[in-house]
């Protein structure tokens, strides 16, 4: 395990689902000629973001994961492209549903599924409605050149204690599909910076390079910002989009310095678990 090259995928999403998933194919293409070994596209990619309103005619487009088609398509490339694509949908598992990710391998096969853990409510992110908290856990996947890939999805991104468990597990890349742009309520409230921030502290209080990747353009009133990036262990940021851009990211993350960075600053050597007891109670 040393160097890796990532991509971050940024574009905008319509009501076609096949346009979108084409679109974030051709994305991921670029991405794997660029030499990326794992290649993130953002939330929920097969359609606008609908959480947006609580419509019940919306739980249709829920499909069980070995049929959903932003799946089935992802499972192809990576297939065909030899490369790993974190990919989130919208799953029915029965009468259930979840904001849920596979983790798809170059053989095209899932090595697992993640569901999201926290489900935000609020204006413009009414989720809530629509998914039941994840039943999964946390989890981290074996990946290329034995690294270890850990992936959160959009709120979970906020919690600290979802990138410390990931990295407790083994994780040596955290990875984290987002949609997030406006505030409808609050027009002066700019969370795009909060976003980037709340994720680099993750990198820099874990000593792991972060991967997140956003959607952009107008969708309903609410404007989704982008600013995709890619940042190294030192929180420092080694790629990164706007507002507006579509495209891909693609950086070259050392993991061999990572591990000995992380080691040295003695983050984990130092935890006092003795101590936390309080993190678990309810409040």
């Amino acid at each position: 395990m040393s160097k890796i090259n990532v991509a971050a995928l940024q574009l905008a999403f319509g009501e076609d689902t096949a346009a979108n998933i084409s679109a974030v194919s051709e994305l991921v293409r670029e991405a794997a000629g660029k030499g990326a070994r794992v290649v993130l596209p953002p939330e929920l990619f097969e359609s606008p973001y609908f959480c947006r309103v609580e419509d019940e005619r919306l739980f249709a487009t829920a499909r069980p994961t070995a049929e959903h088609p932003s799946v089935l398509a992802m499972q192809r490339l990576a297939d065909e492209l030899n490369i790993w694509i974190p990919t989130s949908f919208f799953e029915a598992d029965g009468p259930h549903h979840y904001n849920s990710l596979a983790m798809v391998g170059p053989d095209g096969k899932i090595a697992g599924t993640y569901r999201k853990s926290h489900i935000p409510d609020g204006p413009g992110y009414e989720e809530k409605f629509y998914f039941r908290p994840g039943n999964s856990g946390f989890k981290v996947w074996p990946g290329p050149d034995r690294a270890t890939l850990g992936v959160g999805i959009c709120w979970d991104q906020w919690y600290p204690e979802v990138a410390r468990s990931m990295m407790l597990m083994g994780a040596d890349i955290l990875f984290y599909p987002t949609a997030i742009g406006t505030e409808p309520h609050d027009p002066e409230l700019d969370t795009s910076r909060l976003w980037r921030r709340a994720m680099i502290g993750h990198a820099v209080s874990n000593v792991v390079p972060v991967v997140a990747a956003n959607r952009i353009g107008m969708e309903g009133d609410q404007r989704f910002y982008g600013h995709s990036f890619i940042c190294d262990e030192r929180g420092d940021i080694v790629a990164e989009f706007g507002a507006e851009e579509t495209g891909v990211l693609v950086a070259e993350l050392d993991l061999a310095a990572a591990k000995k960075h992380r080691a040295a600053f003695g983050f984990f050597r130092d935890r006092r678990p003795d101590l936390y007891g309080r993190l678990i109670e309810d409040v």
